[in-house]
């Protein structure tokens, strides 16, 4: 039947498959939980319906081998009463029911099967469905860390490695002339200072040979 076939499609698929394949797994993963959700209840309708037919039959069955013995009691009697002609009729009678019991044998043998059909598919798509929600968010996951992985393996891809070493360069040229620049206002600070203090020390002698020759001119 069609609704056992759409369970067989949704019990054969791999979740892993499904979500490498989608374009958008999150969105793919929950239509397939609504789908084996739907399925199910189907399945749970259709068992129902199964089972209630099987107790139909098997009601009709036995009521028909309650005539099939009812019209061989009254052939019985007819035949005490030595009425043949009557007793004819109820065997005939019996005879036909005996023959429909073959036709609700067959029947029932045939309901048994779908119901226990329909019941093995209902087990298998709870299973099913039971995995699909529990594998849902670590499938979605590993699924993320693999794209991520993907993502990450392009861009370090498209990275340029010579403009990286271009900058990296200039980077390092900036650092040495700025520390080359530092030194060199050092430097000029530290000449600076020399040169002030030799200023004062000849601002000394200049004031010691000054005061020398007052010394000189005042003894004279």
């Amino acid at each position: 039947m069609a609704l056992l076939e759409r369970v067989g499609t949704l019990l054969r698929a791999n979740l892993n498959d499904i979500i490498d394949r989608a374009e958008e797994p999150e969105k793919m993963m929950k239509q397939v939980i609504l789908d084996m959700e739907n399925q199910l209840m189907q399945v749970k309708t259709q068992v129902a319906i199964s089972v209630a037919d099987l107790h139909l039959l098997e009601r009709r069955a036995s009521e028909n081998a309650q005539k099939r013995d009812e019209w061989m009691r009254k052939a019985e009697l007819a035949v005490a009463k030595q009425q043949d002609d009557l007793a004819r009729v109820a065997i005939e009678r019996s005879l036909e029911s005996k023959k429909l019991a073959g036709s609700f044998d067959e029947q029932i043998a045939d309901q048994k099967q779908q119901a226990e059909n329909l019941k093995t598919a209902l087990h298998q798509l709870e299973g099913k469905l039971a995995e699909a929600r529990a594998k849902s968010e670590l499938l979605l996951a590993k699924h993320r860390r693999a794209r991520a992985a993907v993502r990450a393996a392009d861009a370090h891809e498209a990275i340029d490695e010579n403009a990286v070493s271009s900058a990296w360069d200039r980077m390092n040229q900036k650092v040495n002339r700025a520390d080359a620049v530092s030194q060199a206002r050092t430097e000029l600070l530290g000449d600076n200072v020399d040169d002030q203090f030799a200023k004062l020390e000849k601002q000394d002698e200049v004031e010691r040979l000054l005061a020398g020759l007052k010394s000189k001119k005042e003894v004279a």
